[in-house]
């Protein structure tokens, strides 16, 4: 009977709520980058340590295999207007089929409207689909343009898309904080954020000590999506696409114990010791009611309040207890979300 009390209040978004002092959201990045705080909390002794990022190897147990998304933030934010003259802001999402994107749209538009942008290029308005989200075709001089060519073109006229939150324009600096050391991948519109506190020596004495794999999910704008549904269960997750190496692969099938670095290794790493697909889209959604089945740690930031990213924490620790671990980070002032301190589950 208690559980099935419990079983019902892990379904309430409301039950992911908390509140955060304004203060506290950081804007902006520390250096070093290591210095940020890490709170560890370890479950089999029920203790929690309240440290820095780079003392970070002294608590990551031995024999464990780290995971880390090698995947790389696109310049997908880019400003236009349309031919009638009106302005719009085109997120580019994720690229689909036949030279057609999946993008979010700031302006109004109607199927067939043609946006103009900077360096000729243009895009038009294929479909408006339900959850706000539009498919477009952008173009060079009238010919569609594949992937690799749009990315080299919003190289020069595209912004970092900073997530809403941190509330300011992006900035030159952005362009290196707000990518991991490691990126390689492009087609993320947000990074794995809690890579972001390596440093160069930092990782170079993580991949000597452990063995270290790398994986590609590209992150897109629904991980900002907040839960809108009463019943977590309800809420259509969003899908990402992702790829695992042959030899991260094999890793994930052995029996080492796993350390994910960031939800988005998490998420990859569960839906393939669920389906055993390597390469695909992943629309995995983690919560107390679907708890992880091979990664042992996590390493994350801190998340937004009733979101799809502190339920996926509350998978690993309980939804009281992530709660309970949250206020007390607030009460020591540590910085949140994603450019904000880290914790790390053992």
């Amino acid at each position: 009977m208690g559980r099935s009390i419990e079983n019902s209040i892990d379904r309430k978004t409301s039950s992911y709520d908390y509140s955060l002092p304004n203060k506290l959201i950081a804007t902006s990045p520390l250096y070093p980058a290591d210095s940020a705080k890490l709170l560890v909390y370890n479950r089999a002794s029920n203790a929690t340590t309240h440290t820095t990022f780079k003392e970070l190897l002294n608590y990551i147990p031995e024999d464990t295999s780290i995971f880390l998304n090698d995947t790389k933030v696109i310049k997908a934010r880019v400003f236009g207007k349309k031919s009638s003259g009106g302005a719009v802001e085109v997120l580019v999402v994720k690229p689909l089929t036949n030279n057609r994107y999946l993008v979010m749209i700031k302006g109004r538009v109607k199927v067939d409207t043609i946006l103009e942008f900077e360096n000729g290029l243009s895009a038009v308005v294929h479909s408006l689909n339900s959850d706000g989200s539009r498919v477009v075709t952008f173009y060079i001089r009238g010919i569609s343009i594949d992937f690799i060519m749009l990315v080299a073109i919003l190289e020069d006229i595209g912004h970092i898309p900073l997530p809403p939150y941190m509330n300011r324009e992006d900035r030159e600096s952005d362009e290196v904080d707000y990518q991991t050391l490691f990126a390689k991948h492009e087609g993320s519109v947000a990074a794995p954020t809690a890579s972001l506190h390596f440093t160069p020596e930092l990782l170079e004495r993580l991949r000597k000590r452990y063995k270290t794999s790398y994986l590609t999910l590209h992150v897109g704008a629904g991980t900002f999506k907040p839960v809108d549904s009463e019943d977590i269960l309800s809420h259509p997750m969003h899908s990402e696409v992702y790829n695992i190496p042959k030899d991260a692969e094999d890793t994930i099938n052995s029996g080492s114990k796993i350390l994910a670095v960031g939800t988005t290794s998490t998420r990859t790493i569960e839906y393939y010791a669920r389906e055993k697909v390597s390469t695909g889209e992943c629309d995995l959604f983690l919560n107390p009611l679907n708890k992880p089945i091979r990664v042992d740690y996590l390493l994350t930031n801190f998340h937004l309040p009733k979101s799809t990213l502190i339920m996926l924490v509350s998978a690993f620790l309980g939804r009281d207890k992530t709660l309970k671990l949250y206020n007390e980070a607030i009460e020591k002032e540590y910085r949140f979300y994603s450019y904000g301190d880290a914790m790390l589950i053992i």
